[in-house]
């Protein structure tokens, strides 16, 4: 065991920093500068690691332990639940704790200094029923019968609409034709299809 590592375990109570995990505990330099000191280290258990650094692996409901972490004393350990925070904000209850959050300006330039710039953060994904992302073009199923307001038609369960497009700024919409019409459908009554 490193020293570095020695500190930190001493630090975290051989704790993940975040989640709180006893076991499978490694150090996470906190990007981009980390020099591998106290200040920009955590101590961190691998699935909440896995998660900082592959997107699409997050589980959002793992990160609700940032409800307790977040109040950390540890700046890198601020500096990182900032960023999952910020990251799951369109789950609602992460953006909930970013409001309670409290940053200073220098700590809040190194939260913001990744290359998941706020843009990417802010960038809505649309998943179907499954949980899988929807592109412009993709065809779907409906999954469910549908009534179709102001067309006075029910879209049945098994239609496939082809070619959709996304509604840009609401993750649960997207629109296609169906029986000719040009209708908005809810992501959670579409699946996906190869």
């Amino acid at each position: 065991m490193s020293v570095l590592e020695k500190r930190l375990a001493d630090r975290s109570g051989n704790k993940c920093e975040l989640c709180g995990y006893e076991h499978d505990l490694q150090i996470y330099q906190v990007p981009p500068t980390s020099k591998g000191t106290l200040d920009d280290s955590i101590y961190a258990c691998k699935n909440c690691v896995a998660q900082i650094e592959d997107p699409e692996k997050v589980d959002p409901n793992h990160w609700r332990c940032l409800n307790e972490s977040m109040w950390s004393e540890h700046l890198p350990v601020q500096i990182v639940a900032w960023r999952m925070l910020n990251r799951l904000r369109s789950e609602g209850w992460p953006q909930d704790l970013l409001d309670m959050m409290y940053l200073d300006e220098e700590a809040l330039t190194w939260a913001k200094s990744t290359e998941e710039t706020e843009d990417e953060a802010e960038k809505i994904i649309h998943k179907d029923s499954n949980g899988n992302i929807l592109a412009d073009g993709d065809s779907v199923v409906l999954i469910k019968d549908l009534d179709v307001k102001g067309a006075n038609f029910t879209a049945k369960r098994g239609t496939a609409v082809h070619r959709i497009s996304l509604v840009w700024d609401n993750a649960e919409q997207i629109e296609g034709r169906v029986e000719g019409q040009h209708i908005v459908i809810l992501t959670q009554y579409v699946k996906k299809t190869k």
